[in-house]
């Protein structure tokens, strides 16, 4: 067991913890005054909830032993097994509950991320039965699949930090949420203006900052890997900024400072599942399309008429399907051993298996989650009247104003 290794895990769990706070922040910022605490809160009770969830059932459905390559078994439940000495089959160099702790904070963002495409409409209940249920019937098996042992991990399938189980699984499941919810009260006929962006911007740092934990400590090693994760996740952040803000001035006329924030959060987005795969270039690549991509994504829901209120969908979704695709393009051997060449370096079957992963993660969390949706509809309501939804989460839902006026 190596005590390097061990600490950088810790700090790196905990900057994916800090993550979701600034999730918070971030979606906050772009609602109105009147639901602030309602989309705060939803973010910040999956601390709470996801943890339980992943302690006494969630982490062995993960991490057990593989049922038939699609779930794992009961081996940690209630974290029996899980103890300070190392799992060889999961991370030789760190004790099992640092590993355990560090995926856990991947479980508890990736429901809070899907927050944001129902902001203003969602019950408070219907979301802790929602949350309970998702975080065990879609990302246990999902991370299961790509990192528990599971057919896509043995497929081949390259995910480094979470594209698929954290991002395209979210996406999916926003796009789902929307659908099933309806559109805000008023979408369409109101204008809907962020009530507080510097909020926004807090929260979009905080997560540029927790994210090289979320991609670095991915490594699992405070190694060279970690530290090339760390310098490409920051390369496609800033490329994504670029990008984003170049085709947001052609299409509007001018660069915003939301704009900006988002495509660094889809750059952040776009390069997770490649960090440890592709050279700085490719990142480079990644970010500065990804940025691009994602904003002509976010344009579809007004083509479409589909809520999305806080953009999950386009950020979250398109740029996890990017970021999988780009990494069977950008792919390098000489970069990570572990991993594989990409097409561009002579491996056209690496970009067939990103592919098959994506459609498999895309098809199987929205479906998941639209019958989850309707479970959760029939046990305790997901939608909030249009009385509540008028007078606001904040007061509805919690009693409750963010702000004195």
């Amino acid at each position: 067991m190596s005590p390097a290794d061990t600490g950088f895990i810790l700090i790196c769990a905990a900057l994916v913890m800090l993550m979701t706070p600034g999730l918070a922040l971030f979606y906050a910022g772009m609602t109105r005054s009147k639901n602030v605490l309602g989309t705060l809160m939803q973010s910040f009770i999956a601390l709470a909830v996801v943890t339980v969830v992943w302690i006494v059932w969630g982490y062995s459905l993960a991490f057990g032993s593989d049922i038939f390559m699609l779930i794992g078994g009961f081996d940690f439940l209630g974290l029996r097994n899980v103890g300070m000495e190392p799992n060889p089959d999961l991370a030789g160099n760190i004790p099992h509950l640092a590993f355990m702790i560090f995926q856990c904070m991947f479980a508890i963002i990736t429901p809070a991320l899907i927050s944001g495409a129902f902001a203003e409409r969602m019950r408070f209940k219907g979301f802790l039965v929602f949350t309970i249920l998702w975080s065990t019937f879609v990302y246990s098996p999902l991370c299961h699949w790509v990192w528990g042992g599971g057919w896509m991990g043995a497929m081949g399938a390259l995910d480094f930090a979470g594209g698929a189980v954290v991002h395209m699984s979210s996406g999916s499941a926003a796009l789902a949420a929307c659908l099933f919810l309806g559109p805000r009260k008023g979408y369409g006929t109101r204008s809907f203006i962020p009530h507080n962006l510097p909020m926004t911007i807090t929260g979009a740092a905080l997560l540029w900052f927790g994210w090289f934990g979320f991609n670095a400590g991915s490594a699992l090693a405070a190694d060279g890997l970690a530290a090339h994760a760390f310098v490409t996740t920051h390369i496609a952040t800033a490329a994504a900024v670029l990008g984003w803000l170049v085709v947001e001035t052609r299409h509007a006329g001018k660069p915003t400072t939301l704009g900006a924030v988002s495509g660094a959060i889809a750059g952040l987005v776009a390069i997770t599942p490649a960090a440890g795969f592709v050279g700085p270039i490719g990142a480079l690549i990644i970010g500065f399309v990804g940025g691009m991509a994602c904003y002509g994504t976010v344009l579809l829901k007004k083509a479409f008429g589909y809520d999305d209120s806080l953009d999950v969908v386009g950020i979250h979704g398109a740029g996890g399907v990017w970021g999988a695709l780009a990494t069977g393009l950008f792919a390098r051997l000489s970069v990570n051993p572990g991993g594989a060449n990409g097409l561009f370096f002579g491996n056209f079957s690496q970009f067939w298996i990103q592919l098959i992963s994506v459609v498999a993660t895309c098809v199987f969390a929205f479906a998941l989650t639209w019958i989850l949706l309707k479970i959760t509809d029939r046990l305790v309501g997901l939608r909030v009247s249009p009385e509540e939804e008028e007078q606001g989460l904040d007061i509805s839902q919690h009693s409750e104003t963010g702000y004195q006026w």
